[in-house]
């Protein structure tokens, strides 16, 4: 390739920062970029999303909008990308590369959960073309997002990390995990936490369904998981009991659950491509599964650890808590009020 680190930390630093994808992560990891550019005295962030609407909070905070997609990259040295998944992925960078050798020392920083074997494809497309692929998978939910606490790992060329890194860490996430220069790296490595995450839900969640139906206080097991086992299962455990896992009617979940079903079975795949069976993995798939079937029927947004309400309905449980009940019942008595 032709451009060398030093080059790309000058393109980063005088020419606009831009973004694609306003998803609820996306949108609020590009209204912290924005707030940060803003900050320092940076070119506002230029921004390209399908429905070009959803940015209106990040326009509204002097971020630029783009008509099309390659408006982004044509004018910004750095361009993010957070899409939903694979195939919007691969749009995406099928767009993008029409540009050509303009695309030469321009830097792509992807933050989008894929399989590893997309990362691989997309990036060969955008180096082709003498670009930089990073491949930046995010951890955390959009409360996380919106409070720049997101955990990052990143993979590619070192130069071309270390030119992005000033826009991850105190930025969009309290901490980057490098993990090499193969950017499929970084994607083997969200695979594995999506697995540990799915799984810790659905353990979390028999374990409240089981204090439940045994007449032990769910906050006395809280007390226990948010003590013994530290704040990430403390976070899961609350996502159940505040009733967070069945949102209000209207109300976005934390975490989607198509996607969380998507991003787990990618490990699954993954695992079975190897010769090996993830049977945590599939069990929360299969749960996962039988909570969209769910949403479908009583047409509400589920979170990702809504296999929690499945499990409840296992166990002869109905699947919403009396903490959700309780809610929606309130909520339905403030419309009748209204």
């Amino acid at each position: 390739m032709s451009a060398t680190p030093t080059d790309q930390l000058t393109i980063k630093t005088t020419l606009p920062i831009g973004w694609i994808g306003l998803g609820s992560m996306g949108l609020a990891m590009a209204m912290n970029v924005q707030k940060h550019l803003k900050a320092t005295g940076l070119p506002n962030l230029h921004y390209w999303n399908r429905t070009i609407s959803k940015g209106d909070s990040l326009k509204g905070i002097g971020g630029w909008p783009c008509e099309r997609i390659t408006e982004v990259p044509w004018n910004c040295g750095v361009t993010f990308i957070s899409v939903s998944d694979d195939q919007t992925l691969e749009y995406v960078v099928d767009e993008v590369v029409t540009l050509g050798t303009s695309l030469n020392g321009k830097i792509f920083v992807d933050t989008t959960t894929v399989h590893p074997s997309t990362t691989t494809a997309v990036a060969n497309q955008l180096e082709q073309l003498g670009a930089y692929y990073v491949a930046a998978p995010v951890f955390g939910s959009t409360p996380v997002a919106q409070a720049s606490q997101l955990l990052v790992a990143v993979a590619g060329h070192e130069g071309a990390v270390a030119a992005v890194e000033p826009l991850l860490k105190g930025v969009i996430a309290r901490g980057v995990i490098r993990v090499g220069e193969d950017p499929a790296q970084a994607l083997l490595l969200k695979t594995t936490s999506n697995m540990l995450t799915a799984g810790m839900m659905y353990l979390i969640s028999e374990a409240h369904t089981l204090a439940e139906k045994s007449g032990l206080p769910s906050s006395v097991l809280e007390s226990l998981i948010e003590q013994n086992l530290g704040t990430y299962a403390h976070g899961v455990s609350k996502r159940l009991t505040s009733g967070a896992y069945l949102p209000a009617d209207g109300q976005a979940p934390q975490s989607s659950l198509v996607l969380g079903i998507k991003d787990v079975q990618h490990g699954v795949n993954l695992a079975k491509s190897t010769g090996m069976k993830l049977e945590v993995a599939e069990s929360y798939v299969n749960a996962a599964k039988k909570a969209k079937a769910w949403s479908a029927e009583k047409g509400r947004a589920l979170d990702s650890s809504s296999v929690f309400g499945v499990i409840r309905e296992r166990a002869g449980l109905q699947f919403e808590n009396e903490v959700v009940k309780e809610r929606d019942a309130k909520k339905m008595k403030r419309t009748d009020d209204e």
